[in-house]
């Protein structure tokens, strides 16, 4: 069979599987439809054996404010030293806090996830660094401990030849995917999830690091089975196997160009590393779903991706102007992160603020979506709920305006498309249905209260076919990774206004598309929001995340 061939199966595989894991009014996607307490998996990832080093704890949240991030040139780079590299993963991966309801308790972590089950693993590629080590290694990262477990580590040489025209201090955050743990609760759907947790912890990355004055890029020439020999995911074992998703480079110093890629000869030494360490094993018994299936279709070929999909996108719909820095911190923030479980129905918004929540998703050039190496392919949908100045309805932000015309094309259910009042001309902000929406979002959204009791709901409609058909099945949990990195900058902004939000992995796929009137699956709806006043549950107890 032609390698052609094989692509158009692979691409036929993608399309089947996203009908079949569709959520409907008759049906859910295939799931276990109960808990196997028994066999929950293990929150935490371990390679007995490998030696730990201990990372900084006591990290002041310092006077750094949250608007300042987004500000460039604002930060002065941090040192690339022991303490840097332990503020990162404590601001990016690291547990954030734990709860307790009786004698139960659990964790939560920084970076959001799908039921709490974290199915992402977070890695260290290095060099020398003061404080750390002597040598280039390849590390795991412990939340449990906030430690990193040394994998691997290899001769400067190497390092040198894998580096060669790079930034000095440049680092490499690579993160997995342990599909189980989704698996285990949510059945064949569970690969979409663990693609929205990439994004969340993608996104979750470059702001811990633009908090240290560092720059973030995906490195995105690997191929899945080049990042696999690096990050040493590779190696067959025992226990539930970790797919290799995505490697993310850092540096104190400004990315020139587009010259940083790993050549491929350098990176076939990896599998001859002494790689140590055993992974633990997350549950005694499994079901398949078909997870580990669409996930061998979507993994990346090698070599250098097309050109005209890489492209550095030049328009930015937030230029920056406003003048004003609110005096909420960028660390707390970062770690008072929580995921509302009720909304109150009340809480209202001001105009402007829902107007600078929207221009952060479209802010380019600015951390977290100047990780991404492609155009934007997600367009926000919008239910308005509890918005002071702002008629109730349907909204469309075009965060693409060369996309404008399509879209309204394929939205035959909208009104005639309105600016509304007060809109920033920069943000391509429509009116399409003027009228209370929210028990239309609370239906969508399998049911739940919660999407309709907030200010405001939204879900994210991705330019599915096109992109897809041209660059192939691997480009497909690309889409949710930009989905994920948009969800964590509203769980941000939410927090940064004093009200929070939480993402919606429930929802009524091919309704939405009805309530916009898409007709085919040119656009293809992936993710839901919600934001609003919270309700807290009193029963529960909160408790530091590294000891008292």
């Amino acid at each position: 069979m032609r390698e052609d061939d094989n692509s158009l199966n692979s691409l036929e595989d993608v399309f089947n599987y996203h009908q079949a894991t569709k959520h409907n009014f008759n049906a859910y996607a295939k799931g276990p439809g109960w808990l196997d307490w028994a066999n929950q998996p293990d929150p935490f990832r371990r390679y007995a054996g490998s030696r730990l080093i201990p990372l900084e704890r006591d990290l002041p949240l310092g006077d750094l404010r949250y608007d300042e991030v987004f500000i460039a040139g604002k930060i002065t780079p941090a040192p690339v030293n022991l303490q840097s590299i332990s503020r990162l993963f404590y601001d990016c991966l690291a547990i954030s806090a734990w709860k307790a309801m009786g004698e139960v308790r659990w964790s939560l972590r920084v970076n959001p996830s799908s039921g709490n089950l974290h199915p992402t693993e977070g890695y260290l590629l290095c060099g020398p660094i003061e404080g750390l080590n002597d040598r280039p290694m390849v590390c795991h990262y412990v939340p449990h401990e906030h430690g990193l477990e040394i994998r691997a580590e290899f001769e400067p040489g190497l390092w040198n030849a894998l580096t060669t025209h790079l930034p000095d201090g440049i680092i490499y955050i690579g993160l997995t995917s342990i599909h189980w743990r989704e698996e285990w609760k949510y059945g064949q759907r569970a690969y979409r999830y663990c693609q929205h947790d990439i994004g969340h912890a993608t996104a979750a990355v470059s702001i811990a690091a633009a908090g240290l004055g560092w720059e973030s890029k995906i490195m995105d020439d690997l191929g899945s089975d080049e990042l696999a020999l690096l990050l040493g995911t590779h190696r067959q074992h025992a226990a539930e196997q970790e797919e290799p998703d995505v490697l993310i480079a850092i540096t104190p110093e400004k990315f020139t160009g587009e010259g940083i890629a790993f050549p491929s000869e350098h990176i076939k030494k990896f599998a001859t590393l002494q790689w140590q360490g055993v992974a633990n094993q997350l549950s005694l018994a499994h079901l398949d779903w078909g997870v580990a299936d669409v996930a061998a279709v979507t993994r990346k070929p090698n070599g250098r991706i097309p050109g005209e999909l890489y492209r550095i996108y030049q328009h930015d719909g937030n230029p920056d102007t406003r003048s004003d820095i609110r005096p909420v911190l960028l660390r707390k923030i970062i770690h008072q992160r929580r995921s509302a479980v009720a909304m109150d129905g009340a809480t209202r918004i001001s105009r402007n603020t829902f107007y600078h929540m929207l221009e952060r998703l479209v802010a380019f050039r600015s951390p977290p979506l100047n990780v991404l190496p492609w155009k934007p392919h997600i367009y926000l949908a919008l239910f308005v709920h509890r918005v002071n100045d702002l008629p109730p309805g349907l909204y469309l932000l075009v965060r693409d305006p060369g996309r404008k015309k399509s879209l309204q094309s394929a939205l035959t259910q909208a009104d005639e498309w309105q600016r509304p009042d007060g809109c920033p001309k920069h943000l391509e902000l429509y009116c399409l249905i003027a009228r209370n929406v929210q028990e239309a979002s609370r239906q969508i959204s399998c049911s739940q209260d919660i999407a309709s009791k907030g200010c405001f709901s939204l879900a994210m409609i991705a330019e599915y076919q096109k992109p897809l058909a041209q660059y192939g099945a691997w480009f497909y949990p690309r889409l949710f990774w930009e989905a994920g990195i948009i969800g964590q900058m509203l769980y941000l902004e939410a927090e940064a206004a004093g009200i929070r939000s939480t993402g919606i992995g429930c929802f009524f796929d091919d309704a939405m598309h009805a309530v916009l009137g898409l007709k085919d699956t040119e656009y293809q709806d992936l993710y839901h929001f919600t934001v609003g006043g919270p309700v807290e549950d009193s029963r529960l107890t909160t408790l530091p995340p590294y000891g008292a």
